[in-house]
């Protein structure tokens, strides 16, 4: 009698599994989220972007607070971008805020973060960081 109702539930979840599967429902659930990973992506660099855009035209420090803010909400749509990192240092030096900035550029060599950089990059980073601590301990 157990092993009965065992084999009918094994044949029911191979028989649901074989429908899923020959509908392509595992893959359109895959491509949705992959759709929604995707938008945030775009969100964060349009964020970047502007930024990036305002800290050019930046002539006072409330032009590079409004940066500032905009690569502050890159950096909560994505994280692990260290350019996002990097331009918030750029707003925050601008401010005159050093240590922050140099705390902004450690966060963007960290290794979770750095595996999006070039090595160009990441020795123009390095070299970014090393003015900032020279600017703060000199």
């Amino acid at each position: 009698m157990v092993f009965d109702v065992i084999l009918q539930i094994a044949i029911f979840v191979i028989l649901a599994l074989t429908f899923l599967f020959s509908q392509n429902i595992p893959q359109k659930l895959l491509s949705k989220l992959r759709l929604f990973r995707r938008r945030s992506q775009l969100q964060a660099k349009r964020h970047f972007v502007v930024a990036a855009q305002l800290l050019s035209e930046a002539t006072s420090a409330a032009d590079a607070r409004r940066a500032e803010t905009e690569a502050d909400r890159a950096i909560a749509l994505d994280p692990t971008d260290a350019a996002s990192h990097i331009l918030k240092a750029l707003a925050l030096e601008k401010q005159g805020f050093r240590t922050s900035a140099l705390a902004s550029i450690d966060t963007a060599l960290s290794p979770l973060a750095a595996k999006t950089l070039t090595d160009a990059e990441r020795s123009d980073a390095l070299l970014k960081r090393a003015a900032l601590a020279d600017g703060i301990g000199g």
